[in-house]
Formats: structure tokens, sequence, C-alpha cells
């Protein structure tokens, strides 16, 4: 009806060696609608085509939006997604006073979404909730939908005052970036990651995966 809300909630992924699948947990419980679907398949042709594209992934991964009963539509939890993956494939940890919402396409570009206010709004109220809010709490979205923005006056002022914030980003790895606090990396002429960035971990299990496939092949 005319209610319109938004609220935070956990995603998480788990990475295992396999023959490249990434399952939605939720569409294969028919929880999950299409659009959600369309996301989780997109978020994979990027991973397939970012690390090894020479050769196919020797990965299998599983993505869930944790304790959702109520089952989900749409594609703006698929940065979100990336973003899980690739903390699990790198073993590093992500902030979690940090929320994102919006959509990755093929190419690593973060799109526009809907409600963005009321998602934001929902994430400074789940901050508040849980106290005074601390600085450094926020909502990174996609760039293109801030001129969109309209928040309540609360909402404004603590984000002049910096008690709240709100990160714009064009592409994936700009997030991944906020949520490690590391250097992403860029593929060199070789193809290959800087050693200790998170690409260069993400780059190192994907080899270990593969080179474990083709020793059991051999």
């Amino acid at each position: 009806g005319a209610t319109a809300f938004g609220h935070p909630a956990r995603v998480t992924a788990r990475v295992r060696l396999g023959s490249g699948k990434v399952v939605d947990i939720l569409r294969e419980v028919e929880m999950g609608g299409p659009n959600h679907t369309k996301g989780v398949l997109i978020l994979g042709g990027f991973l397939a085509g970012r690390y090894l594209p020479d050769q196919p992934l020797s990965l299998s991964a599983s993505l869930v939006l944790e304790q959702n009963y109520g089952g989900v539509e749409g594609d703006s939890a698929s940065m979100a997604e990336y973003v899980a993956i690739v903390s699990e494939l790198a073993d590093v940890p992500i902030r979690q006073d940090l929320a994102i919402t919006g959509s990755i396409n093929q190419l690593g570009e973060a799109q526009v979404i809907g409600g963005v206010h009321h998602k934001v709004e929902g994430v400074f109220r789940a901050c508040q909730s849980l106290g005074a809010l601390t600085g450094t709490q926020g909502v990174i979205l996609p760039q293109q939908n801030e001129p969109n923005l309209v928040l309540r006056d609360e909402v404004r002022d603590a984000i002049a005052a910096g008690r709240f914030r709100l990160f714009g980003v064009t592409r994936v790895e700009e997030a991944i970036a906020l949520f490690t606090g590391m250097e992403v990396g860029r593929m060199d002429d070789e193809g290959k990651f800087p050693v200790e960035s998170v690409y260069g971990r993400v780059l190192a299990t994907l080899t270990r995966f593969d080179a474990t496939l083709a020793s059991r092949h051999i």
C-alpha cells in the first residue's frame, strides 16, 4: 500500500572448490524472485571474467540474505553479494559498521537502485538503536543515486555533523576498498594483481583451486 520502509539485512557467502557455479540459496528454496536471481547471475559473469578469463573458474559459491523469511526480489543486493564473495575468497574481513546497496553489471559498475532514502534511513535508525552514532557508521550507495536522496532532517543533520556517513561509488572496487581498508589491486599486462592486494589474494585462492582440480584430473 502506501507504506514504504528499509531495514538492513546481512549477506553471507561461502566458497569452495567446484565447477564455477554461484548458488542463490533463496532462489533454490523459491524465496527469491527472478530479478534477484538475475543480479546473482550478473555478478557471476563479472566474477568469471575478472580474474582468470582464459579458463573456467574452479569454485562453487553460495549466497544468502540471512534470516530472510518473507522472500526477496530485485537486484539491489548484488553489489553486497559480490563484496561478500570477494571477502571469502581473499580471506579478508570487512567492516560491519557500513551498509551497502546497489546493483552491479558485468563490468563491475555500480548501478542505480530504488528506495534509496528508505534504505539509508533504515540503516541510520538501526545504528541509532545501538546507542550514540560513532561517526564511522554509514551507507555505500551508487553515486548515480545521490541526486535522488531526500532524507529526513535528523539524518541530514547527522551527516552534516560527521556523525553518519554516505559514500557514493561508481565501481564495486571502491566499495571493497571502503570495506577492507586495503588496496584492491589493478591487473598488470601479465594478468596479475599485486600479491598483497585484495584481488591478488582472490587470484591466489582461485589459482590454488584450479591447481587442485587439475591434479585430480591427472
